[in-house]
This record gives structure tokens, sequence and C-alpha cells, in this order.
């Protein structure tokens, strides 16, 4: 018997820091954990003993003979990988942590943000006795696009929260939420009262188009609708046009197969989970049958993962509808593809694509059609999106990248829902300086720099999307915030670090005159207690609270 890595995973690694043999990888310090969809197990080295099990923070190992007909592709998937990367015989070295002396004293460090990179720097930070630490977000409630981000469906991902409340809960942590660094707090303050400020915001904004168009109602970007069926605060407002039978989504990425597969699921599956309650009753008036799937590159470039598109074809009563001649490769791509050096993954995702090409449909389910070389052009409508007009593309290689060419073929698609999904983008953070090109807080390995002398800025430093864009998955940020903590450990103990001028008592008071309405660890625990014990009573995971007047509500309520 063999343990074998499914769908849930989060590439947090955790598991390869436990198991005795090697034979989980890519570890971080290899070169494919930056590029993998995934971890592996090799089934051939891999001894039975569970301790990636126990380890796993969203339960994504199984053993290969207790695998469920869903998980049973992931055989392949695991043992694939080992045909393009044999393991070596030896065990990489993990990084060690930096002690800090006791002489030096408290180190006191604020993270301004409570998603994937805040957490996971929070828990490097708490790992030593003498870590305060202070976390800071403007919502009421924490974990960023772990609560507002994953899809409804995807529940075990969520489970990861477990992990994370082990750092905001902590004896060291003190949790100041609904608080707004930049309008409640300024970067100054963070300043005087802590050695050093971690910033990790995430990326709020969503990249655009860029055609006539784009501003009709009707058309959105993804992340809107994200956060909107997750029950965002910001967004639970939101209105969306789903009286008609075709929506189309531009970008083929993991965000767009979620979205995709939220239109057209059984609601009545979706009730079973986290999703907020206006997003159900809505998505039980829809009349979209259709959901379109534009990528701009062909299916051996396409930016969803394995898994992802393994979950299309698990759904009942939907169909995946590919038109053959799309999946037909031009030369470059078939020549990428023939290369033995070639990312196992890259190949999966092709067969898996021809499968759906040579099903047959079933005129009588709901469709998603997976769309590839073609871009959008123009969305019409009068008032309001009623088409969008899509251009062929062709793959042409640049500098030995493939580059998607218009070729000034168009056709016309009827529809009244345009969403885009072609990328997340980060937003400036007041007094920080800010890398408008790539969308990010300009850093040295998390150091924050001076973007005219390159030079660090004392205490400031940066980790998750805002340091390095939106890439990876949400153990990714793992080793990301572990190496902005190794810098920061690093400039505590050379004496690199301003010293704080006021305590943690001062902050407490600064806190509660600047904003009252602040909710600490105490006050989500109420939260969390309300919306589990609301969803128990439907058969449901969590029924959120999806206002900031309910949350606060919430949070003063003893359960």
């Amino acid at each position: 018997m063999a343990y074998v890595i499914t769908q849930a995973c989060c590439n947090d690694a955790s598991c390869v820091e436990v198991c005795p043999v090697n034979c989980i990888h890519p570890t971080p310090d290899e070169a494919p954990f930056a590029t993998t969809e995934m971890l592996y197990i090799d089934p051939e080295t891999c001894i039975d003993c569970g301790a990636c099990v126990d380890e796993c923070p969203v339960d994504a190992i199984a053993a290969d003979n207790e695998l469920t007909v869903a998980q049973e592709p992931y055989l392949e998937i695991n043992a694939a990988y080992y045909e393009r990367y044999p393991i070596g015989p030896d065990w990489p070295e993990l990084r060690s942590r930096r002690k800090i002396p006791a002489e030096l004293g408290t180190l006191r460090v604020a993270i301004v943000g409570s998603g994937p990179a805040a957490c996971y720097a929070a828990l490097d930070l708490v790992g030593h006795s003498c870590v305060q630490v202070d976390i800071f977000d403007r919502l009421p409630t924490p974990f960023g696009l772990v609560r507002a981000g994953v899809a409804p469906d995807h529940q075990s991902t969520k489970t990861v929260g477990e992990l994370f409340r082990s750092a905001i809960g902590h004896k060291n942590t003190q949790c100041w939420f609904n608080v707004e660094v930049g309008a409640h707090l300024t970067h100054e303050d963070l300043l005087a009262h802590h050695h050093a400020v971690i910033y990790a915001v995430g990326a709020a904004s969503d990249r655009r188009l860029g055609v006539p168009g784009e501003d009709l109602p009707g058309s959105h970007a993804a992340t809107e609708f994200v956060a909107w069926y997750n029950g965002h605060p910001d967004f639970a407002d939101r209105q969306f046009d789903l009286s008609g039978e075709r929506a189309v989504i531009i970008g083929n990425g993991n965000v767009a197969l979620d979205v995709a597969r939220a239109l057209v699921m059984d609601p009545e599956d979706l009730a079973r989970t986290d999703i907020a309650d206006h997003a159900v009753e809505a998505l039980r008036n829809s009349n979209i049958r259709e959901v379109v799937v534009v990528g701009r590159r062909g299916p051996a470039q396409a930016a969803y993962t394995n898994p992802e598109l393994l979950a299309l074809s698990q759904l009942e009563g939907i169909d995946v509808i590919v038109d053959p001649a799309e999946v037909e490769l031009d030369p470059v791509s078939q020549a990428v593809l023939d290369d033995p050096e070639v990312a196992p993954w890259t190949t999966l995702k092709v067969r898996q694509v021809e499968g759906f090409a040579a099903a047959t449909p079933n005129p009588a389910n709901k469709r998603i059609v997976l769309r590839y070389l073609a871009s959008p052009v123009e969305i019409g409508g009068d008032g309001k999106v009623d088409s969008i007009t899509l251009e062929r593309n062709e793959l042409v290689e640049v500098d030995g990248r493939l580059e998607a060419r218009p070729t000034g073929q168009t056709e016309t698609l009827e529809t009244g829902l345009v969403l885009r999904s072609i990328g997340y983008r980060g937003t400036p953070v007041p007094d920080l300086p800010f890398d408008e090109r790539r969308g990010v807080i300009p850093n040295n390995a998390g150091r924050v720099v001076d973007p005219e002398t390159g030079d660090p800025i004392p205490g400031v430093y940066t980790a998750g999307w805002i340091k390095r864009g939106p890439s990876g998955v949400i153990g990714t940020n793992k080793q990301c915030s572990g190496e902005t903590v190794e810098q920061l450990v690093e400039d505590f103990v050379a004496g690199r670090l301003p010293e704080p001028v006021a305590d943690r008592e001062k902050l407490s008071a600064l806190v509660a005159e600047r904003r009252p309405d602040y909710v600490d660890y105490r006050g989500w625990q109420q939260i969390d207690k309300q919306e589990k014990a609301r969803g128990a009573a439907a058969g449901r995971s969590r029924a959120k609270f999806v206002s900031i007047d309910e949350l606060l509500a919430a949070s003063r309520k003893e359960t």
C-alpha cells in the first residue's frame, strides 16, 4: 500500500518535513516546487507509515486502497511526476530556524493582513518564545481568501483555517480585526509600537481586458463574483444578471473553473456548503445553462491545473464540451509536448481535454464549453451586455516563447454576463513604495526596498501576493513567508531594527481610541461559533454573516 496526494493539496509542504524516506516531492529546496501544480508521493518509495496523513492540514492524503472513484486518477498523476523527476538518493536539507538569543529581549512584530501569507508568517514568528505578534485586518474576520476566495464546493481546502487558528489564537498573538491600516492606524503608528511590520495584504484588485464595452452592466471581474458567492461584506450587495442562458468567462485559470462550476452546479449541492445565502437564492433562480470559458492560447498552455480540470469531469448532469478542432495542437506546441523533458502535468492536461472532445454530450445536460486560441475584442450591448466578440488567435514562437497573435477571424456570442478572470493585481499601500508595473511592493526576499536606491527600508517587510505577485496556491505562501521571517529575524539579531518607542499597552489604548469597534480573537471566536451553529442547524458547514453590522453584533454576543 502507498499513500496518494489528491486535489485538495495546498502545497505547504508540511508533509515533506515528516516523511522519513524522502518520497514526497518537489520539496521547497527543489526547482520544480515553484511551478508544479501540487506535491506528489512516489508509490515505489512510500513505506506506508502514515506520517504525512497526520500532518496534512487539508486532509488531502489517502491510502491507495481507500481512494474513491473520483480520486483514482491521482494514482497516475502522482506516479507520472516521478517519470519526469526520478527520486535522488539524498534527502534535501531543510532550512534550520535561526535562533534569537534570549539576551536580545522581546521582538515585537506587526502583521498587516490575516490571510495565508500573514498566518504562515505568524506561525513562524511565534515559534520563537520571545516574539510578540499583532495581526491587523480591515475586516472583522480573518483568513483572507481562505474565507472569501476558495470555491464553496472545495470545503476540504478551507480546513487549512484550523492550522491558521493556531497562529491567530497563540498566547503571544494579539488580533485587531476591523482595523484598517491607512485609515485607523498609520504605517508610522505601527513602527512606533513594533520593531518590524510585515505587509501581507494580498492582491485586492483585478486585471482588465482593455476592450470596448468592458464597463457595461453585465460585465464584471470574476473576483467580484467569487467574493459575492463567498459572502465578502464588500460584495454581498452585488447584482449579477443570471437571466440569460449563456455566461462567458475570459481566462482559463483555476478561478475561471471555480466560477464556471458555481454557475451550472445544482444549487442544492452548493446549499450544503458555506456559500452565502443570497448567492444560493440567486443561483436557484438562474437561467444559465451554458458557460463558455475562453483561453487565449491552446490546451497545452491553459492556466488551470489538472486537479481543477479533473473536477469538471466529475460534475453530475454537466457536460464539458470541447471542439475537436481546437484540441489539434500547432506544430510548436506538439513539439513541446513530445519533448521528454516537458512537465508531465502538461501532457495530462492535454489528454483530459482530448477526452472531453471525444465524449458524446447529453442535450439535456448543462454545459461548460472550453474554448482555446481566442481573445475578446469587444463586449456589445445597448445599456447592458448582450454579446461578446472573440477573435481567433494563432500561436507563434518569439524568442523561445509562444505568443498568441490575432488572425482577424472573429465570431460573436450572445450573452448577458461576461466575467473577466485574467488575474489578481496588488494595489498601493499607504506610505510604502509600489511597483505599478508588477503590482507589488518592491522588495528583496521580503525586505521592502527603496526603489531609487535599492536599499532596505529598516523594519519594513512583505509576504504573499503583494510581495511576489498573484501566483501559487495557499501553501506556496508558507515558503514565501518563511523567507521573509528569516530576513526579519536576521535583521533583529544583527541589531538593524529600530526600537519601538511604545509598548503593547499603549497600542491597545491607541486602537481603542481610533477604532472602538475593533474585533479581537475572542470576538472572532464568537462569530465563528455562531456561524457554525447556524450552519449545523441547516445541515451545512457554516452559514456566514455577510454584513459588517451582522459580524460586529455577532462578535459581541456571548454564546
